[in-house]
């Protein structure tokens, strides 16, 4: 098959494919303007005849009637349209003037291809036949520039793609012609690649067509199709690119020739392979087709079934919070993300998960000026925005620790309720995506759903608690039980022991009966933790109460070292319960280090918070012990432990205002670091 009618019926099937679509889509439109079916049938219509053309070698009057109808075709389409735009004026004259120019000029085209045609030897004159034709093709060039002129800004989205396409379509006719006419010939391959060119054309005039107002569509293209079909294009055209320089390389290359094509072909093949396994340039072609192609950047219904399996299921051995944060990271090809939430004792919000982001952490207090802010805007912030303007979140500057990381983007506000839960800090798109109405929105309502998500993971954790408690209430019902039949068998015993103490039988039931209930008792605090107990508060001096936990602990092997490199150091408290929650820490860490190890424990100061660290050498614990189970009650690595120890510990320096931070390396030690803050009489002194 000749390439020309290859060429024209590509063209034909094209526009043939682009009025039906219209057609089905618009079938009760009423309106002149736009009618996209009528000229889009024409040219169709004047491909297949030239693709007949091609293959019969014959027809060609009725070709030049087919191609002059659609030329006036276009030339009308664009008429309407410029009239739709509100009786703007164009170019010094009306509509109406315009349309009376189109019907002249298109009586003399018409004239003129009747006399070419009519000519007796069969042979065009090439300046009569092509010079109508170049006129047609000016005045639509003309057409396209004042209806893109003429449009409001907000006409011009939808306008471009229908200006670029009937503006190539005319351009290549005009440089057809012009050519036609300065050679008084045809150039055979510029009219065989027509029908190809203005195949090319009709996806854009259909995207164009899409982006009407009000249309409703009865077939639509998805955003993902629609990525899969670009992408299918790009690697396309990249192979044949790819193989048109191979080519080229194997003709220059000389006796070189075959091994530089094979390399390059390969090195090609590889860099293909790269793009195609690339997160940012896949979001980079999402963001390209959602600002070019589609009136909206997200297909709503895609992105919210994704959103909602990344919330139920996420990656394998994920928890709640890492699902929440991917789920709503993966919104805005976002490849890190961080979570920070309220406590319950109404302390600093803190960072309790991470996605992919372990390096950003940082505390901030309740009664910051941000968190206000948020709760009393309810916006997504933009921190590229607050570091061109200082002013942008109005008072509310962000922590430095958070503001000085370039990589850090959004701060998406978490509400339950109608209050600040938390927030999340999203990292920069990897598509470079820019910040608009669209994302807010998508980005609150999915926070929405992903504070629900987890507000019900809180409760459900904290019924868990409330159950173990009530275990534990239960289980010390029991103790109380057995606690008072020992105090009654040793007061019985007590009580004969003035009557039989000189016997020795009663000597030896003595023994035998206090062995047994120390072994019950010894029993007892094996499964029953301490309670804790509410002392009087009062000042404590912590060399003293440090002096005390050390002695405490001379009975085991190991024994740890004291330093004090400030004295006279007070804090408010009850001693007994800091002694009990410090010597805690103490014991465990004796207990995690080998005899052979060291546990260190450090007194400092620190402007006006005392310092106090316990350092050993032992066997550590992971990132995920630590933020998961170390401090939730009831959790211990301990076979003996109830899990209270820890608990307890950081809750009563939480409530005298302080505050415990722990580093571990499995395999290689822990350290914990409690902050106390000194009584006001010991701020201005000096260490």
């Amino acid at each position: 098959m000749p390439a020309t009618a290859v060429s024209y019926a590509l063209g034909a099937l094209a526009f043939a494919l682009l009025a039906v679509a219209w057609l089905v889509s618009h079938r009760r439109a009423t309106t002149r303007a736009y009618r996209l079916e009528i000229p889009a049938a024409v040219t169709a219509l004047w491909a297949a005849l030239e693709v007949a053309r091609a293959l019969l070698q014959t027809g060609r009057e009725l070709v030049a009637l087919a191609e002059l109808a659609r030329n006036l075709a276009w030339l009308w389409f664009l008429w309407h349209n410029i009239r739709e735009l509100r009786g703007q004026s164009v170019g010094g004259f009306g509509p109406a003037g315009l349309g009376r120019a189109l019907v002249l000029l298109g009586a003399a085209a018409l004239a003129a291809q009747a006399a070419a045609l009519a000519h007796p030897h069969g042979t065009p004159p090439y300046l009569a036949y092509a010079l109508f034709p170049t006129l047609l093709a000016i005045a639509g060039l003309v057409l396209v520039e004042q209806l893109y002129r003429n449009a409001l800004p907000q006409d011009r989205w939808r306008l471009k793609f229908l200006c670029l396409a009937l503006g190539g379509l005319f351009a290549f006719d005009f440089y057809l012609y012009s050519e036609a006419m300065l050679f008084s010939a045809y150039s055979p391959d510029t009219w065989a690649a027509r029908g190809a060119v203005n195949a090319m054309l009709a996806p854009l005039l259909w995207v164009s067509a899409r982006r009407r107002p009000r249309d409703n569509w009865p077939v639509v293209i998805s955003h993902r199709m629609a990525f899969h079909t670009i992408v299918l294009l790009g690697a396309g055209i990249y192979l044949m690119l790819m193989a048109a320089a191979g080519y080229y390389i194997r003709i220059v290359g000389g006796d070189w020739g075959n091994v530089l094509q094979s390399v390059f072909l390969f090195g090609a093949g590889v860099l293909l392979l790269v793009v195609f396994f690339s997160g940012a340039a896949r979001a980079r072609v999402r963001v390209f087709l959602s600002k070019h192609f589609f009136r909206y950047r997200y297909d709503y219904r895609e992105e919210w079934l994704r959103f909602t399996s990344l919330l139920s299921e996420g990656e394998p051995g994920s928890q709640v919070n890492e699902r929440s944060l991917q789920a709503v990271a993966r919104l805005v090809d976002s490849p890190k993300a961080a979570l920070w939430a309220r406590q319950d004792d109404g302390g600093p919000l803190r960072r309790v998960a991470h996605w992919n982001w372990s390096d950003l952490d940082g505390q901030i207090a309740a009664e910051h000026p941000l968190l206000a802010f948020m709760e009393r805007r309810q916006w997504v912030l933009d921190l590229n925005d607050y570091r061109l303007r200082d002013d942008a979140f109005e008072d509310a500057a962000p922590p430095d620790w958070l503001a000085e990381r370039e990589e850090a983007w959004l701060i998406i506000p978490l509400f339950w309720h109608e209050r600040l839960m938390g927030f999340v800090v999203l990292a920069q798109s990897l598509g470079k995506a820019s910040f608009n109405w669209e994302m807010s929105d998508l980005l609150k309502t999915a926070a929405r759903q992903a504070t629900a998500h987890l507000a019900q993971a809180r409760a459900a954790e904290a019924l868990t608690v409330a159950r173990q408690f009530e275990s534990f209430n239960r289980a010390s019902a029991f103790v109380v039980h057995d606690i008072k039949n020992l105090v009654a068998q040793l007061s019985l015993l007590l009580a004969n022991a003035a009557k039989h103490k000189h016997k020795p039988e009663f000597q030896e039931d003595m023994l035998a009966t206090i062995e047994s209930s120390v072994a019950r008792m010894n029993r007892m605090l094996a499964k029953l933790s301490e309670a804790p107990d509410a002392g009087a508060t009062d000042r404590v001096e912590l060399d003293d109460l440090l002096d005390e936990v050390i002695r405490s602990k001379h009975g085991f092997s190991l024994k740890p070292a004291l330093d004090k490199q400030a004295a006279g150091l007070g804090v408010h408290g009850d001693r007994e319960r800091l002694v009990r929650v410090i010597g805690h820490i103490v014991q465990n860490a004796i207990e995690a280090t080998p005899y052979t190890g060291r546990v260190d424990v450090k007194l400092d100061r620190q402007d006006d918070w005392a310092i106090i660290t316990v350092r050993d050498t032992g066997t550590g614990m992971d990132e995920t012990f630590i933020r998961e189970r170390l401090f939730r009650p009831f959790a211990s690595t301990k076979g003996t432990g109830m899990g209270i120890g820890a608990y307890e510990s950081r809750a009563y320096i939480e409530e005298l205002g302080g505050d415990i931070q722990v580093t571990s390396q499995p395999g290689q030690g822990t350290c914990f670091s409690i902050r106390l803050p000194l009584l006001p009489d010991e701020e201005s002194a000096t260490p």
